[in-house]
């Protein structure tokens, strides 16, 4: 009898409909349930019964980590596991646990009101990025080049946002080009190297280098020492799927973030990398 999934979602993209064509092959049946009519918290969770496991693919950064606890709690196995997708969605707690574990990270303050933003400017040298600390596709990340400049800024910051929405951490900027990597299970699967989205044509029009902003990509080679900080993101995290995104610095990598729910129609395209597949068997694969 083929393993039932459930996709939670919002809705069904891209990458979620090629999971779920390519499931037969592997013994899967995956079907979408809306995130966002579950209703949660019965012991037995019965809008999830039937199903063998939970696939979170939640775009919201407050339903996916919510999703995935009390989908644990009910006893039904989740990918990723609720304490993966937590810290993903949450960077500062994510930067604190990595660096515990010795992982490298990018110098970062916490700033939670206009004073630990203005002891920022004291404390770290222009250029800067402001980046909340739960939010994800490049969105309200903003670079800081001038002093003059800064504190209006921030004015959008402290008089728009609400609850958690203020919260950011400050960091140095570290270029417009990254590494993101494509990890399923323990193994990598390809590895990119992403500058600043371009415009029609072909003009660098924005320095952020998501792909949900339409990134410049071309597939590089990962060495010992990328494999390594992988393998011990992996340790930490356990293994599961992720998109890691690193910064090249002059010494070694440093881990930026930790995506739980990846897009890779890039990543795919420029690699020739079989996600989809490789998905579809670690679903197999996982105990329930």
């Amino acid at each position: 009898m083929p393993r039932t999934v459930a996709v939670a979602a919002d809705r069904v993209g891209w990458e979620e409909r090629r999971v779920m064509d390519a499931g037969p092959a592997f013994g899967l049946r995956l079907e979408w349930v809306n995130d966002e009519s579950l209703c949660l918290g019965h012991p037995d969770a019965p809008s999830l019964a039937g199903y063998d496991a939970l696939w979170v693919r939640s775009r919201s950064y407050t339903r996916g980590g919510l999703l995935a606890s009390l989908a644990e709690s009910a006893a039904l196995r989740t990918l990723n596991t609720a304490r993966a997708i937590g810290l993903c969605q949450n960077k500062a707690a994510l930067r604190a646990v990595l660096r515990t574990a010795g992982i490298a990270v990018p110098d970062f303050r916490l700033v939670l009101s206009r004073g630990d933003f203005d002891r920022c400017l004291q404390e770290l040298p222009l250029p800067l990025v402001l980046k909340p600390v739960f939010g994800g596709m490049g969105k309200r990340v903003t670079l800081l080049r001038h002093a003059d400049t800064a504190a209006s800024i921030y004015d959008y910051v402290e008089d728009l946002g609400h609850g958690f929405e203020q919260a950011c951490l400050m960091e140095p900027y570290l270029g417009d080009t990254s590494v993101r990597c494509m990890v399923v299970g323990s193994e990598l699967l390809g590895t990119v190297e992403c500058t600043g989205g371009t415009g029609d044509t072909g003009d660098n029009v924005d320095w952020r280098s998501n792909a949900a902003l339409g990134h410049r990509a071309r597939a590089v080679p990962s060495d010992p020492e990328l494999r390594k900080v992988l393998d011990d993101v992996v340790g930490e995290l356990g293994p599961g799927i992720y998109g890691v995104d690193l910064f090249r610095g002059p010494e070694r990598y440093v881990v930026n973030e930790v995506n739980h729910a990846p897009g890779f129609r890039s990543l795919d395209a420029v690699t020739g990398a079989d996600t989809p597949s490789a998905i579809a068997r670690h679903l197999r694969e996982v105990p329930a």
